[in-house]
Formats: C-alpha cells, sequence, structure tokens
C-alpha cells in the first residue's frame, strides 16, 4: 500500500489553544507560528495572543493501492480493429481497439481509477490474431476490490459475450508485478507463425513451389541493418495462393512478401522475379510460456 501525503490550507482551531499556557514547555522551546498554507517560515507575536495559538497544522493523507495486473491471450477476428486507440487528426481508425474492449471491461469490475494495456507484441489494424492468442496485461490503477477467481471468470465470460465478437481473450488471471517478468520472459526470443494470402501476376508452378520450399532458416536483411529469421515454409495450391510461414519477433511478413520497394531482401517478389502482394494476413500463434491454459 502506497501513502501519499499533501499539507492542504491550516483550518483554524482555537480549541487548541486550550491547552498551551505560557508555561508550557513546549511553545517556550520550540515557539508557536502563524502558518499559511505551506508556508511554515513566518512568526507573528499576534498569533500568541492571550497565550493562545490560533491556527494549528492538520494532515491528511491519500491512499493508493499497488498496480493489480490482469493477465491473459487475446484473439483478434476483426481486420478493422486496433491494438490500441488508434486517432488521427481527431478521427478514429478502425471500428474499436483492443484495449478498450478489454481494458474498458475490466476496469469498471476491479473499481479501479485509470487502466494500461501492455501485449507481447503487436499486428497491425487489418491482421487477423488466431490460434492460441497474444499475451497482454491489463495494468489497473487504485484497485479498489482484487478480483477473485469468480470475478476473473466473469470477465472473461463478459468480455467474450459482446455483441461485437471483435476480440476474445483467454486464461485470465491476476497477477502482481511478477506479471511483466512473464511478458519479459522469451520476448525478444519469441517466434510466431502466419498464415498469408499471397497474389503473383501468374500462376505458381511446380519449380516456384521448389524453390521457395529450399529456403529454410534464411535471413530477411533491411537497409536499416536489421536482421531477422524466417523458418520454412508450406503453401496452398489456390489463386491467389496461401502461405504458411514462422518467424522470430520482429520480422516484417508483409515486406517480405512484396520487399517494400527493393527495401528488404530477399523477398517472395525477388526470388520469383515478379511483382508479389499481400493481399491477408493472420497470426496463427505466438509461442511463450506466459498465460498458456
Amino acid at each position: 500500500m502506497l501513502c501519499h501525503k499533501r499539507f492542504p490550507e491550516v483550518v483554524c482551531d482555537k480549541s487548541f489553544g486550550d491547552i498551551v499556557d505560557d508555561s508550557d514547555n513546549f511553545k517556550k522551546d520550540g515557539g508557536f507560528h502563524r502558518v499559511e498554507g505551506h508556508d511554515l517560515t513566518t512568526k507573528s507575536s499576534t498569533d500568541l495572543e492571550d497565550g493562545r495559538v490560533n491556527r494549528c497544522c492538520s494532515l491528511n493523507f491519500q491512499c493508493y493501492r499497488t498496480s493489480v495486473y490482469v493477465g491473459g491471450r487475446y484473439l483478434k477476428y476483426s481486420r478493422n480493429v486496433s491494438q490500441t486507440r488508434w486517432i488521427i487528426d481527431d478521427e478514429r481508425m478502425g471500428e474499436a481497439s483492443i484495449e478498450e474492449i478489454v481494458g474498458g471491461n475490466i476496469l469498471p469490475m476491479c473499481q479501479g481509477d485509470t487502466y494500461k494495456f501492455h501485449a507481447a507484441g503487436r499486428e497491425d489494424i487489418d491482421v487477423r490474431m488466431l490460434g492460441t492468442g497474444r499475451p497482454f496485461l491489463v495494468e489497473i490503477q487504485n484497485a479498489r476490490q482484487v478480483p477473485s477467481d469468480v470475478l476473473v471468470k466473469d470477465m472473461e465470460n463478459k468480455i467474450n459475450s459482446l455483441e461485437s465478437k471483435f476480440v476474445k481473450v483467454k486464461n485470465l488471471k491476476v497477477l502482481g508485478n511478477q506479471g511483466w517478468e512473464l511478458m519479459r520472459e522469451g520476448e525478444a526470443e519469441k517466434q510466431k507463425q502466419y498464415a498469408a494470402l499471397v497474389w503473383i501476376p501468374r500462376p505458381l508452378n511446380d519449380d516456384d513451389v521448389q524453390t521457395l520450399a529450399s529456403l529454410k532458416d534464411m535471413d530477411e536483411n533491411r537497409e536499416n541493418s536489421r536482421k531477422f529469421s524466417i523458418f520454412p515454409f508450406a503453401f496452398v495450391h489456390t489463386d491467389p495462393w496461401g502461405l504458411k510461414v514462422g518467424s522470430l519477433a520482429g520480422t516484417y511478413i508483409k515486406e517480405f512478401v512484396h520487399g517494400d520497394l527493393g527495401r528488404t531482401h530477399p523477398s517472395i517478389g525477388s526470388i520469383l522475379k515478379c511483382r508479389a502482394e499481400i493481399l491477408q494476413l493472420d497470426v496463427t500463434d505466438v509461442k511463450m510460456d506466459c498465460f498458456q491454459a
């Protein structure tokens, strides 16, 4: 429990002077003086008229609970929902945000003052988060009610039963500061799986599939010298065709497909020597130990 102290404008209470007279050693040794707001330095003889102190100090303090963390994994089913509230020139981007849907429902059930939303990475607004979901933490500040197991289950049910069906959560649990440790452990080394719908201006032939399938544990290099790992591919022969790929944290899958105007190489486009565009992208797995079932 944290306590924050403050000294407000001092109020007059002449009854305090009834217990102090000229023979009071505390008065003689310490010296009473007039208190105005936070100014404790000004002395005035008028304050001691009739041997009484006409003002006394009062102490108010406010108590705040240390933050309570509710962690779990979220799944996002809409391609028009951002992870956090996204406003550009006073105009909202997207229909809603995961931050508002999840945090906005947890906050009142904890009776807190406000909340902060934290996640292990993020996906673009037009990318779905499927499969195992993405780990997240909601930090509730000054919660007046620490959720019980029953209340946590109620939170999960409430979010998952929302009419919009944009977002669902699972494996919710209440944590202390160790929630941060769980999120940080392995975050830089986390692996992710993606499923993409890719278009090229010609049919995908067997030679293309062999070429792409032979690229194992390849590295993606960008002009800014950042280096990322791409794991073996799997394909779905459709038109457009499907691509399943794994990578380490920080890899730009969209840029890996279209090449980002030549700034990312190799790319699907450079390997197939043709234009390549990513039409749809889903994250199907985020491999981290935290908030597993």
